[in-house]
């Protein structure tokens, strides 16, 4: 079964429960074209319509997806990216500001644009974008109350590690705490034979509690009420 049919389960899933928002690992369509000696089949363009047409399966009235890509943009240069598919609609995308730890054959993104999906006000950041605190704060300013945080923890096999996954739980807390809001991080989890993922999807409330937690090398999808209201100081 393709990603997209996978994603396509859940938005049912989340139909029927009353689940607002689906958020999706980075890079789930396609994988991360870091690892592809040929990216260029599955890159999606985002301005002349393909990436809707792509995501249209997912097309809900209730529920808003956020999906990670490898966008193909304007200029020719490819984005790691993720789009936020509203009632069919691609509403946005934003794409990552900080592509890789070392070097990546995406450019980097130098937007980090606030999204709404009913009252629900937030922001995202990809990956290695939460090892930088200024980003969320600064959509933390911009009044999110939540911050998602696509992730793809995919190394070879020789360099998975559980210390990544305590590094995220660190960053995570970190985030919600400082900025005082929520924190959903939706990571890849398993083994493809080349690459392994321990997988560090978890959400954080503000005060910095971890409320819901991923299993361990294992498909799973955490629900939570987030409170539309940011606390006060």
């Amino acid at each position: 079964m393709c990603a997209l049919d996978l994603i396509r389960e859940q938005v049912a899933w989340c139909d029927e429960e009353g689940v607002s928002i689906l958020c999706c690992p980075e890079a789930i369509l396609g994988g991360l074209a870091d690892f592809s000696d040929d990216p260029a089949p599955f890159a999606i363009r985002t301005g002349n319509g393909q990436l809707a047409s792509v995501l249209a399966p997912l097309a809900s009235d209730r529920v808003t997806c956020i999906v990670g890509f490898t966008e193909l943009g304007c200029d020719g240069a490819l984005y790691n990216a993720a789009a936020v598919f509203h009632r069919g609609r691609v509403g946005a995308v934003y794409r990552k500001v900080h592509p890789a730890i070392r070097r990546s054959v995406y450019a980097p993104g130098w937007e980090t644009p606030i999204f709404h999906a009913g009252r629900l006000t937030f922001g995202i950041v990809i990956c290695n974008d939460s090892n930088y605190p200024a980003l969320a704060g600064h959509i933390a300013a911009g009044g999110a109350a939540a911050l998602f945080i696509p992730t793809n923890n995919g190394l070879p096999n020789g360099r998975a590690s559980l210390k990544l996954n305590a590094a995220a739980r660190t960053t995570d807390i970190a985030i919600a705490t400082v900025n005082r809001i929520w924190v959903i991080r939706a990571d890849v989890a398993g083994r493809n034979g080349k690459l392994t993922s321990f997988g560090c999807s978890k959400i954080v409330n503000p005060e910095g509690d971890v409320v819901q937690e991923g299993r361990l090398e294992g498909p799973d999808l955490l629900v939570a009420h987030i409170d539309i209201d940011k606390p006060s100081e």
